[in-house]
């Protein structure tokens, strides 16, 4: 299974090392957030590879819902449950209880890999785009930015409707987005639609916090960004 090297399961507990989630951020999601960074002070798990898991396990529903509670950091053991019967929510939670993510699911489902897989590429790619791709428009409408120094830039919620769960390999696209600001904070509404042969089958959206927001600096984003393109190059050359 190609999500086999972002993760291993020990006493029927998963665990994602820093260097495995690190991995998965650059190589399946182009995600280059130094907060994904395995050396990082804040480190933690991209949400997108919790998701990944909860779908390759359980299976890809029509309808689905992602609630993000608290953020995986370092060498956290997880627990994925669901409460009972097979549409209710699933919990990725720690040993003691604590809540990560929440997953509501409803409609038809499908464990076919040959659909799940391309799913899963297409929509963490789409969602690795984030910045700049997204953001910095709006950012600069709105002549606000977050602290280059510590991006908060949180990954809240994700809820995406397929006309069939057997539409999971369609092609994703960006729709539109929208910000709404609040004093220091903001929240980031992204919407994107599955399509195929020219028709929508599919439609989501995903919401993003961002918090400690400062005047627009269009040079400290642009060495951000040129910084974002460093790394990649340098990826890419591995």
């Amino acid at each position: 299974m190609f999500l086999d090297p972002f993760y291993k399961e020990v006493a029927g507990r998963i665990r994602i090392d820093p260097e495995q989630a690190s991995h998965f951020a650059k190589t399946i999601a182009g995600d280059f957030n130094p907060i994904h960074d395995a050396g990082a002070r804040r480190f933690c798990v991209p949400g997108d590879l919790l998701f990944a898991l909860v779908v390759t396990h359980y299976g890809l529903y029509e309808k689905m819902g992602l609630r993000f509670h608290s953020m995986v950091g370092r060498q956290t053991p997880l627990v994925f449950a669901e409460a009972d019967g097979a549409h209710s929510p699933i919990e990725v939670k720690d040993e003691a209880g604590k809540c990560y993510l929440e997953v509501t699911r409803a409609g038809g489902r499908t464990t076919d890999l040959n659909l799940i897989e391309p799913f899963i590429r297409r929509y963490v790619a789409f969602s690795g785009l984030n910045f700049p791709h997204y953001l910095k428009p709006l950012l600069e409408d709105q002549g606000v930015m977050f602290n280059p120094e510590r991006p908060l830039v949180i990954y809240d919620r994700m809820d995406y409707a397929l006309r069939s769960a057997e539409d999971a390999a369609a092609e994703l696209v960006f729709a539109r987005s929208s910000m709404a600001v609040e004093g220091r904070r903001a929240e980031v509404l992204l919407e994107f639609e599955w399509r195929q042969a020219g028709a929508v089958v599919g439609s989501g959206t995903k919401k993003l916090v961002l918090s400690g927001l400062r005047p627009y600096d269009a040079g400290a984003i642009n060495a951000m960004i040129e910084c974002l393109d460093r790394a990649k190059a340098a990826q890419q050359e591995r």
